[in-house]
């Protein structure tokens, strides 16, 4: 984000709150976070090394999903070093971890559960979606390139009906479709270059979509039909989008410091989200039980000073009922990562109740009790 990005963010009104630096800091759980020690997956005897062998590894860790159906573990996409990560929630410090393997140079990405206990994930780089059982072991791979170019399958989420595996082609400007049956199509969106990285299925029946760069929330039928819906703030970098307990689907804005709200209909609502220094962004979101909406903050490594800790913000459900007018500083509430420098991705409320949540450069899986209804 530019010097000039960042001083229109502080001269906006709308940011006043966020600027403010108001927010209540935790007297309840700490938050804890455990190192990924990737296993090197070497060469067998006598074969050369895979092109991607001597590309630094470091900031691997991205998505983390479980099975919502029937719970068991968590699993997380270890990008850059080629494995998929398999986590216990058994209260054990550290958790115990396995790892997976996928193919070299695939680069693992998105990564979700379908209603049959089926894992699937983007292999990036390669062009490819792959099927794993529940175990993570190999089923079948889907080639999503055209002509041989890949368009980078980023995103992965599972349709309404548990079955149509859905995806977002970073560098095509389109969004895929595996049926049931294993047919493969892709739907070109309006905005060609708006980078689409983050895809969930609606109460709707939809599919939602956030574009970085072309700052739209994309709506995608069952059938392939695509609108998209401009933010209102510009330049926001829309990075995650989920269902909220509302109906509606809430999004993070990197660049905003907001989260926002969408309507089936297309109706857009933001809300600031304090931060004490302007170069703070967003990460990820993700509602607890109790319907408060969790999201990352963490210092842009882009623009790394001032320095400051990154860290966690609870907003209280009560506070997304209202209008953002409506916000008080008693509605957030910040918990402190104990790293720094830690580039968070994405966050979930786990099978055990606690909230997980990645930390891509710093390699960590994080945890925090969410706590009693507020």
């Amino acid at each position: 984000m530019s010097a000039t990005r960042l001083a229109a963010l502080v001269a906006s009104p709308l940011a006043a709150l966020a600027l403010a630096g108001c927010t209540q800091e935790s007297a309840g759980p700490a938050v804890a976070d455990f190192a990924i020690d990737y296993p090197d997956y070497p060469a067998p005897a006598g074969a050369p090394s895979p092109p991607c062998a001597a590309a630094s590894h470091a900031g691997s860790t991205h998505e983390i999903t479980f099975d919502e159906r029937r719970g068991g573990p968590l699993w997380i996409s270890g990008q850059n070093d080629d494995a998929l990560v398999r986590l216990a929630p058994d209260g054990a410090n550290p958790p115990a971890m396995q790892f997976r393997q996928m193919p070299p140079c695939s680069g693992p990405h998105g990564i979700a559960f379908d209603a049959e206990g089926r894992l699937w994930v983007t292999l990036e780089f390669l062009g490819r979606i792959r099927l794993l059982d529940a175990e993570g072991r190999f089923v079948r791979d889907f080639d999503v390139t055209t002509g041989g170019v890949s368009p980078h399958p980023h995103g992965l989420g599972v349709g309404a009906d548990g079955r149509t595996i859905w995806w977002t082609g970073k560098t095509a400007g389109v969004v895929g479709r595996i049926t049931a049956d294993g047919e493969t199509s892709s739907f070109a969106l309006p905005t060609r270059d708006g980078l689409p990285i983050y895809i969930r299925a609606g109460p709707d029946g939809n599919m939602w979509v956030t574009e970085l760069t072309g700052n739209n929330i994309a709506r995608v039928t069952p059938a392939g039909a695509v609108t998209e819906f401009p933010i209102p703030t510009p330049g926001s970098r829309p990075i995650a989008i989920v269902p909220g307990p509302d109906g509606a689907m809430w999004f993070s804005e990197e660049a905003g410091s907001r989260v926002g709200r969408i309507t089936a209909g297309g109706a857009i609502t933001e809300y600031p989200v304090p931060r004490d220094q302007p170069n703070r962004i967003l990460a990820g979101l993700a509602f607890d039980r109790a319907g408060n909406l969790w999201v990352q903050q963490y210092v842009d490594r882009n623009h790394p000073e001032p320095g400051g800790t990154d860290v966690l913000i609870r907003i209280d459900r009560a506070a997304l009922a209202g209008p953002p007018a409506a916000l008080r500083p008693a509605h957030f509430t910040t918990f402190p990562v104990p790293t720094r420098g830690t580039v968070m991705h994405r966050i979930v409320e786990g099978p055990d109740g606690a909230m997980w949540f990645t930390e891509m450069h710093a390699d960590k899986v994080g945890r925090i009790a969410a706590g009693p209804a507020r």
